[in-house]
């Protein structure tokens, strides 16, 4: 069957008529509803001229493709969805930002949902939003790996900042900036560091605590670990009465956001920073750098991460295969800014 019809275009229908189909696009474009199907679901079926001519004629009736019509003969909706674990977290811009690049450059829909840092909350919203994309992203989930792995074997998963055996993983390494940070506070004379962990779902902080300690012993300094702590401004402003009790020198924050409300709590205590107390962050997040005095942290490679994670799920849902292996990818790095000084005689 010929791709166009040798008839002329048909008019628009007049304003005020019926929710504009296929049929309305494929009239104004004089070709079949079949060719207006391949054109605006499967770019590059047509030749060029037409699909230029189509899209035209979709978008002067501003006709917009229905994705769960789209997805009845090819079983894809052509949208992917990701789950942060709270989505007030700066932690998550720029992972939200690669993921979209990455997905907008495939033509993909990105669609984005927060669990408010739990556990049960994010396992049902991930099965909700499963049953309507073609697969998923996972931010720093909370959920179990048997809940991760249940929802892998429906649809291609991937999962970022969490290693979980049998799921395709994107982790930075962050050895390498643990490593840099420790020698930083050992070059400055520190010798009793503290931790503040994160929430206890949170696989991240326990990686962070157990590398970290790891590179204390070595480096010989004393680790001392404190209580765990919401991944808050208000969870760092809670640690900082036992970080002032540790004796420490120098304190490692399980993320920004705590290290700030770290920062704040001891500034209105008028424990001076640097000068009686140095302070690190982890991720480098927007706004790291507009504290007084700016804050020292291990930058994560986040919208690296976003794109690296939605590469690797959408490789997986054009094989139909959910992606098994896991990764370690980009590195992390010490930026050094003022919250970090010699240690306190």
């Amino acid at each position: 069957m010929p791709e166009e019809h040798s008839t002329a275009p048909a008019a628009a229908p007049a304003a005020g008529a019926e929710k504009v189909t296929i049929y309305d696009v494929a009239r104004l474009a004089g070709v079949n509803p079949s060719t207006v199907s391949r054109a605006l679901n499967q770019p590059g079926r047509v030749n060029a001229a037409t699909e230029k001519r189509i899209r035209a004629a979709a978008e002067s009736l501003d006709y917009r493709v229905n994705p769960m019509a789209r997805a009845l003969p090819t079983g894809r909706t052509s949208i992917v969805g990701l789950v942060v674990s709270d989505i007030t977290n700066p932690v998550f811009f720029d992972i939200v930002r690669g993921a979209e690049t990455a997905a907008s450059r495939q033509g993909y829909t990105l669609v984005l949902t927060e669990s408010e840092e739990s556990d049960q909350r994010e396992y049902e919203r991930a099965a909700q939003l499963l049953r309507m994309v073609d697969g998923l992203l996972l931010a720093t989930p909370r959920m179990s790996d048997e809940q991760i792995r249940s929802l892998a074997a429906q649809k291609p998963v991937v999962v970022v900042n969490r290693l979980v055996e049998g799921v395709r993983s994107i982790v930075p390494d962050i050895q390498a900036g643990i490593a840099e940070a420790v020698r930083h506070l050992s070059g400055l004379g520190h010798r009793r560091i503290a931790y503040v962990p994160g929430p206890p779902l949170s696989w991240t902080a326990g990686r962070r605590g157990e590398l970290l300690a790891q590179r204390c012993d070595w480096a010989q300094l004393e680790l001392v670990r404190l209580d765990p702590v919401a991944p808050t401004v208000a969870g760092g402003r809670a640690a900082a009465a036992a970080v002032r009790d540790a004796g420490v020198t120098a304190v490692f924050a399980y993320n920004d956001l705590v290290a700030i409300g770290l920062m704040q709590e001891l500034v209105e205590a008028r424990v001076g920073v640097p000068r009686d107390l140095s302070v690190i962050g982890f991720d480098d997040i927007f706004g790291a750098d507009f504290t007084t005095p700016a804050l020292t942290t291990i930058k994560s490679p986040l919208r690296e991460e976003g794109d690296l994670a939605m590469s690797a799920l959408l490789g997986g849902i054009g094989s139909g295969d959910a992606p098994a292996s896991s990764a370690f990818d980009p590195a992390t790095a010490l930026v050094v800014r003022g919250s970090t000084g010699p240690a306190r005689d």
